[in-house]
């Protein structure tokens, strides 16, 4: 290991950001009550995201896409399949790494399987309430796939979820928060790397003009959660405590960061590469 790496704590981290997906939608088809803005409808970017999270000693996963099925069904651009980037990154999916997630969606719990070995790390409150008949109700089980929520009811069978309520630290610099809003238990992640404190947003800001414009996403469970969970964001920002915002599904992420490789650009980006 180079000289550089010694140097670097254990709690320090690299983000690696996978744009597995895409989507061509309407700003009325992801903006709550668009109608109310007065603003003309155009079309609108949507991409797809998981997240990993690797220090020195430590790799760390945050959500793990969609499943090409789902995707497709609904329309959604499968761009790579998680597993095969898990692989084309070097990520053994045997090892027992932290498994985040920060809302049980379809496309951020699409591949839990893959991880038999993994502690997934979840609120409480996001498990029973996929796991309660409120599921069923069309408007709400629609972002939903029945075996992917399984999975996560399997790994709990299994001792392997590990139900958190507030915060939790999850691996040394890496916190987990609970927001709501979009989701009743939807989280977020800090964690500190090279270049400052990111916050992963995850699906509490889908879009940054979701948060500079107060303007939530269609798909809600709890309207003042979510205008909340927009101003959280906005006070840590303002307070230092976060430098880097990465939201859950801004078109142009990867744009702003440095290619993982040159064979992955596009799909892959880094912020904070840990030194070789």
């Amino acid at each position: 290991m180079a000289a550089g790496a010694d140097a670097t704590p254990d709690d320090v981290y690299e983000v690696v950001v996978v744009r597995h997906g895409t989507r061509r939608a309407r700003r009325s088809e992801v903006f709550l009550n668009y109608a109310q803005y007065g603003e003309p409808d155009a079309d609108f970017t949507v991409d797809y995201y998981l997240w990993i999270l690797r220090s020195r000693s430590t790799t760390v996963l945050v959500d793990t896409g969609f499943g090409r099925g789902p995707a497709q069904a609904r329309g959604r651009t499968v761009l790579v399949d998680p597993a095969e980037a898990y692989r084309r990154l070097g990520v053994d999916t045997a090892a027992p790494h932290p498994l985040v997630v920060t809302h049980a969606h379809y496309d951020h719990i699409g591949n839990v399987d893959l991880f038999p070995a993994a502690t997934v790390v979840v609120s409480g409150a996001e498990v029973d309430f996929w796991t309660s008949p409120m599921a069923a109700k069309p408007l709400i089980g629609h972002f939903t796939e029945a075996d992917e929520v399984a999975a996560l009811t399997r790994a709990e069978a299994e001792g392997r979820l590990r139900r958190f309520t507030g915060s939790v630290e999850v691996a040394p610099g890496v916190v987990v928060t609970e927001v709501g809003g979009h989701t009743p238990g939807q989280a977020m992640v800090t964690v500190r790397t090279g270049a400052g404190v990111v916050l992963l947003a995850s699906d509490a800001v889908h879009f940054t003009e979701e948060l500079e414009r107060d303007m939530p996403f269609i798909a809600v469970t709890d309207l003042p959660g979510a205008y909340q969970g927009l101003q959280t964001v906005r006070d840590l920002l303002a307070s230092g405590a976060v430098e880097h915002v990465l939201t859950g599904h801004d078109a142009g992420v990867l744009d702003r960061l440095e290619p993982v490789s040159p064979e992955l650009a596009g799909i892959a980006g880094v912020l904070g590469r840990l030194p070789a």
